[in-house]
């Protein structure tokens, strides 16, 4: 599955909406080059802006989805789900291992769509998300994505 024309549609309802957020979880792990699926898209949002709740609602709408909390005792959690096409967007106010929007940002890569980018969490703060919240999905992939990291650090053959 191609997933640029659903991060596009995602991104400009984003932009649209002006809600900020950065692609995480295994799908930014995949864009980082990680051999994994998905069949969601993780962002995480900017908690602090104002009428937040609003802006992600409005994206639901511009997505043409319904949008629940599907976890009651986490009220920054929102999930996004539309049937057809389908296409799935949880939500998250915070994420284990970040210290804040501003810091995840900071590190995240920038990945152009055409006339859209996208923040997309750097493979190293995923990990570390993933480790930290030590989920059995997560502990699922973790060896794939260290092992990916690792190979994007070593040297090119002819850099060697």
């Amino acid at each position: 599955m191609d997933a640029a024309p659903y991060l596009v549609e995602i991104a400009d309802a984003f932009a649209e909406a002006k809600l900020e957020a950065i692609l995480i979880g295994n799908a930014g792990a995949a864009l980082h080059g990680a051999p994994v699926t998905t069949v969601d898209f993780d962002f995480f949002y900017r908690g602090s802006q104002s009428h937040a709740d609003a802006k992600i609602r409005q994206v639901a709408v511009l997505l043409g989805a319904s949008i629940s909390q599907p976890f009651p005792s986490l009220s920054s959690v929102y999930r996004i789900l539309r049937q057809r096409p389908e296409l799935q967007v949880d939500l998250t106010a915070s994420i284990h291992g970040a210290k804040s929007f501003n810091s995840l940002r900071s590190r995240c890569t920038k990945i152009d769509l055409g006339a859209r980018t996208i923040l997309v969490a750097s493979l190293a703060d995923i990990i570390k998300s993933k480790k930290e919240a030590n989920r059995p999905n997560d502990r699922a992939v973790l060896h794939v994505l260290e092992q990916t990291l690792k190979e994007q650090a070593r040297p090119a053959p002819d850099e060697a």
